[in-house]
């Protein structure tokens, strides 16, 4: 009797430091969907982004961010009932910003690979891209390999802490290689020739020949590789995942995300808002 007692005793007692952590908060349980309860409470989500890689995400003369990936975060916040914050980070600091907290999510060009998948959770891809090079010089915008553009003599410009980047070291160990913080940088050495090139993502180098029609800018008719892109968040949320996750397949099955796409990359009209 007294054994059954004690039983009974120890699940009251069991039971009530239970409720007590659901009440006190994080020191006992912690929320299922932390990222998700901090979005929804603050009433805004907080995307980083480079502003700086037109036409998936760039900043205008007012200083404003537009762009393909900026209307697919606005997407995500409006399904979410809250605001958007569009936060311009430099490309290098982008998932440490994300590992810190200082964003909810990362959409800014950037490329789903193993490294970056073992700190941060990938959603997507949302679009599929490609490395390629812009250069004012022929020969370098007929290479089909990246052999062909790897020789000694030659300097390429590409963004820090990027795939191309990696690409470059990986793929072009003769060539002389030069990091630069963002895309405007490396465009403007190629157009000074600073640089004989600079590798970058295939939207982005279309974009530039488009953007400065009078400076011989070429880029390679196709890409040298496939490079998914996806939206980063924290590996800590299994339901924010979730969630985005199954708005992308949404918005590409209703066809919208293919409308953002046309929108962005067959009607460059918003090149008139670009510095």
């Amino acid at each position: 009797m007294k054994r059954a007692k004690v039983i009974i005793v120890l699940f009251l007692m069991f039971t009530l430091l239970v409720g007590c952590a659901h009440k006190r908060g994080p020191f006992f349980l912690s929320s299922a969907s932390p990222v998700l309860d901090r979005i929804l409470q603050r009433g805004e989500l907080i995307v980083g982004t480079a502003g700086s890689m037109p036409p998936l995400n760039m900043t205008t003369k007012d200083g404003s961010i537009i762009g393909f990936e900026a209307d697919l975060a606005g997407h995500i916040a409006n399904a979410m009932g809250v605001r958007l914050k569009l936060e311009p980070i430099a490309f290098s600091e982008l998932l440490p910003a994300l590992e810190a907290g200082s964003v909810d999510m990362i959409i800014s060009g950037m490329t789903i690979t193993p490294g970056r998948n073992l700190k941060v959770a990938f959603v997507g891809p949302y679009l599929v891209s490609g490395k390629a090079v812009l250069t004012k010089i022929e020969t370098l915008a007929a290479a089909v390999e990246p052999s062909e553009v790897d020789r000694r003599g030659i300097t390429i410009a590409a963004l820090e802490g990027s795939t191309s980047q990696e690409f470059v070291e990986k793929m072009m160990p003769k060539v002389k290689l030069v990091t630069t913080k963002d895309y405007d940088e490396a465009v403007a050495m190629v157009i000074r020739g600073t640089v004989d090139a600079m590798v970058a993502d295939f939207p982005i180098c279309v974009v530039s020949v488009l953007r400065y029609p009078d400076q011989g800018l070429f880029t390679v008719i196709d890409p040298f590789t496939y490079e998914p892109l996806g939206i980063a968040v924290p590996a800590t949320d299994p339901l924010l995942i979730n969630w985005v996750q199954n708005f992308i397949n949404g918005l590409q099955g209703s066809g919208e995300l293919d409308q953002l796409k046309a929108d962005w990359f067959e009607d460059a009209s918003w090149l008139k808002q670009l510095p």
